[in-house]
């Protein structure tokens, strides 16, 4: 802790009780409903608390979509740093990007339902996890030798979309084996040689 900085006080027994039931209530509301019709008051009436409790914390259903989604996004991102390679280092970079697209549509396919209310849209380029996917699709593209790695890093992300997924799987048709393998064709072919 910084000096002169005070703790964070702990959280109190009835607002952590309170933030469990609004995470649950809003996750079944996202799973059966379209995300985008969710409401503040269809969360705070499913999850039995006054709007106001539930204007404490969360400021909108985006924020409570988010909050959901911090821990599945965190421990992806904890694999990317320390796992196994070839999701984690170690592993060439073509191999680590072929892994990290099949590990988002991993995720993609388990929680489509809140990146989509978190996530959607022009969204998506503002929150902490686009940042990390940016920067780590950064580094494998400088690492593969690609020059001006920045001009394709929002290109490389752009299939993980959660609309574009959600078109692929239910629209389209495709599997998420199949999405993973075009994926990972795509990442065999923008470093598959190294670029000079």
């Amino acid at each position: 802790m910084e000096p002169g900085r005070a703790a964070p006080r702990p959280e109190r027994a009835d607002a952590a009780r309170n933030r469990t039931r609004i995470l649950a209530a809003a996750e079944t509301l996202f799973r059966e409903r379209d995300p985008g019709s969710v409401t503040m008051e269809d969360v705070a009436r499913a999850a039995g608390v006054g709007r106001a409790t539930l204007y404490r914390r969360y400021p909108d259903v985006r924020s409570i979509a988010t909050a959901l989604l911090d821990r599945h996004e965190y421990a992806l991102q904890d694999r990317l740093l320390r796992g196994a390679p070839p999701l984690g280092p170690g592993a060439p970079p073509v191999d680590r990007l072929a892994a990290f697209y099949r590990a988002m549509v991993d995720l993609l396919e388990r929680f489509g339902y809140l990146l989509r209310s978190a996530e959607s849209g022009s969204a998506r380029f503002t929150t902490g996890a686009y940042g990390f996917w940016s920067a780590h699709v950064r580094a494998l593209l400088a690492d593969a030798g690609t020059p001006h790695p920045e001009q394709l890093v929002d290109t490389l992300l752009a299939p993980l979309a959660p609309e574009l997924y959600q078109r692929q799987r239910h629209d389209t048709g495709l599997t998420p084996e199949a999405v993973g393998d075009g994926l990972a064709w795509l990442a065999h072919r923008i470093l598959a040689e190294p670029q000079g």
